[in-house]
């Protein structure tokens, strides 16, 4: 057997798409080699999104297009990697050291699951293999604290009297004003004193080899989101909303503002988007059906997923440990860590950054 199947396997992983970039993967530039030996063939693959909980099931699935294609092969090698590269920002903020890709996670209105989105979203990132970080930007009501698990107590160590050293919890570093208050303080200030706060937050952590850094923006487009957005070099959005007009109406809102300002949105993620029973399994859309796709489609952005109004959400982000570590083999998880590839993947699709000192890193099976 000859390097003549090389053309034959290549055309045969053509016509294999790939559901998160939603092309194949020769057109998305992820083929790094194939190699024939008598009658043993290796693909070697390199994604641009991490894929720690999806590897076997394309490896499988690639194996199988390629045996149908191919069927004189006796043994077809999947070798899948990941590279996650520091992408363009189309801020004029200066990058950050050790960041690749900042993502903002924003909603048009309060009360829609967002922040916990965003928790759940870091750690099913950091679970498909990413090294991953996450602001809290909400200076007056910080929340992310608490839904992951530090203690009321526990303070930032600090470097050169000017530094944060981040917090670690379930594998994701934190910041948060939350660590630097008591829960009884209140953030009374004016709305520079608190876009500053949050720049320090920011600028003087010491972040450390990030490959994402998710920022969960307070709720709305006002003065705090505008000066975030156009001080630090995001990279794109994602924008939580839930079915309910109300809710629709201000996640526009949000996509606009972030249009406005050149910063890609990579999706829509639709929270509390069905309630099922867990009595009798009866499903219902309690807050109305299908808002969030017509969203996506009418400003041509995917939805990135669908998420159920579930009590086990709310109980274990309030716990301080949420969903993705707190039952990782569940449905719930499963969910979150679907998105969190198709986030990914749609950011991998933008242009990469050729003055970023992004963190590059390959990432081995």
């Amino acid at each position: 057997m000859t390097t003549a199947q090389i053309p034959r396997i290549e055309n045969a992983l053509q016509q294999w798409i790939d559901p998160y970039l939603q092309t194949d993967l020769v057109s998305a530039e992820c083929l790094r080699r194939i190699r024939v030996d008598q009658s043993i063939a290796t693909v070697e693959l390199e994604l641009g999104y991490p894929a720690a909980g999806f590897r076997e099931e394309m490896a499988n699935a690639l194996r199988q297009q390629i045996n149908t294609c191919v069927p004189e092969l006796d043994q077809v090698n999947i070798d899948i990697r990941w590279r996650i590269s520091a992408h363009e920002s189309q801020s004029k903020a200066p990058p950050m050291r050790r960041v690749s890709n900042l993502i903002a996670v924003a909603s048009g209105k309060g009360g829609v699951g967002k922040s916990t989105t965003a928790a759940n979203l870091a750690l099913a990132l950091a679970a498909e293999g990413a090294r991953v970080g996450l602001l809290d930007a909400d200076i007056y009501g910080p929340s992310l604290p608490v839904m992951m698990g530090i203690a009321d107590d526990a303070r930032p160590e600090t470097r050169d009297q000017k530094y944060f050293v981040p917090m670690s919890a379930h594998g994701v570093q934190l910041m948060s004003m939350g660590v630097l208050v008591t829960e009884s303080t209140p953030m009374v200030w004016r709305g520079p004193m608190a876009s500053g706060a949050l720049q320090q937050l920011l600028n003087q952590t010491l972040w450390e080899d990030l490959d994402y850094l998710l920022i969960d923006m307070p709720p709305g487009t006002g003065d705090i989101q505008l000066t975030l957005s156009q001080s630090a070099p995001l990279t794109a959005a994602v924008v939580v909303t839930t079915p309910q007009d109300i809710a629709l109406l201000d996640a526009k809102k949000g996509i606009e503002a972030f249009r406005k300002i050149h910063i890609p949105v990579l999706g829509i993620i639709e929270n509390m988007s069905m309630h099922i029973c867990s009595q009798c399994g009866h499903m219902e859309h309690i807050f109305g059906e299908g808002g969030g796709g017509r969203i996506a489609q009418e400003y041509q952005t995917p939805l990135l997923g669908s998420l159920p109004l579930d009590i086990r959400i709310r109980e274990q982000a309030g716990s301080g440990t949420p969903t993705v570590v707190a039952e990782p083999a569940g449905k719930l998880a499963a969910s979150y860590r679907e998105i969190a590839r198709a986030m990914a993947a749609q950011l991998s699709r933008l242009p990469v950054s050729n003055s970023i000192p992004g963190v590059v890193q390959m990432k081995d099976p």
